[in-house]
């Protein structure tokens, strides 16, 4: 395998790509990502994310004129790397770019692009026996609505879930469940399919849109209201979302069990017709 990644408009091998030390990136965490998924060398959402990467960069203020020509350099990447016809995913990250140390927003300096492609197969032992997750306070900022590279918050977080035996952790602020550290969050009661409101305070999951749809197309009763923390342990089913986790089943929550360790029928309906759209 070539193992080929492209930065700031070259296609290089990964051992030969450097980044200034002086890169905001580096210095300040100061830039944005994406990670797209590709089913047997097709992009899944393409333009979703590329609205949410414009989106995140908007925000933050990042000049990148770049965007159109980013799916032809994806499609080289999968291509290069031999994962045309298998499960892939695309790393993105831009950055403000390079300059001296200055804690505000230096003008005309050309951003760093970076991305790399990787196999990202199905977790699917998760996916059909579902995972533990833990709950734990939400300590990120408050502008989680942008996928910043500033992460260390989420990492802490998710280690913690790794170190307990976890595979995730549900986040909890002000008494409410937020999302979790890399996955939005939906609970079922009674039939009804709940989630966190689109606001400031999570990401706008891709696969938590197409979820969105598919409960409108199938009738699905969905309220995106967010759960408190009492009513996360009075829900019937749960499921995580995300890039890596498509749908997946959680079957414990700290020490409560839910479901007969069995992922429910309305999740598993869920999860059913979002591979659909994967084919």
């Amino acid at each position: 395998m070539s193992d080929l990644v492209y930065l700031n408009g070259e296609f290089i091998h990964s051992d030969e790509a450097k980044i200034s030390p002086n890169d905001r990136g580096f210095i300040f965490a100061d830039g944005i990502y994406e990670v797209i998924k590709y089913y047997n060398g097709k992009p899944f959402r393409y333009q979703d994310h590329r609205d949410r990467l414009e989106r995140s960069l908007h925000e933050v203020g990042i000049n990148f004129s770049g965007i159109i020509q980013l799916k032809s350099i994806f499609e080289k990447l999968i291509n290069v790397n031999q994962l045309e016809n298998s499960d892939a995913g695309i790393y993105l990250q831009i950055t403000r770019g390079t300059h001296r140390r200055v804690h505000h927003f230096p003008e005309n300096i050309k951003p760093t692009v970076y991305a790399y492609a990787f196999e990202l197969p199905s977790f699917t032992e998760n996916l059909k026996n579902g995972i533990k997750v833990i709950t734990n306070e939400d300590i990120r900022w408050l502008r989680c609505d942008i996928k910043s590279v500033a992460l260390l918050p989420n990492t802490m977080l998710y280690n913690q879930a790794v170190e307990q035996g976890a595979g995730e952790c549900l986040l909890i602020r002000n008494g409410f469940v937020t999302e979790a550290t890399h996955s939005s969050f939906f609970g079922i009661k009674d039939g009804t399919v709940f989630t966190h409101p689109a606001s400031n305070l999570i990401l706008p999951g891709i696969t938590r849109k197409v979820v969105i749809e598919i409960c409108r197309q199938k009738n699905i009763p969905l309220n995106e209201k967010a759960i408190s923390e009492k009513e996360l342990f009075e829900l019937d089913e749960l499921f995580i979302t995300g890039t890596g986790s498509e749908i997946t089943p959680v079957m414990q929550v700290n020490e409560t069990v839910f479901g007969n360790k069995k992922p429910g029928e309305l999740t598993r309906l869920i999860q059913s017709e979002f591979f659909k759209l994967t084919n």
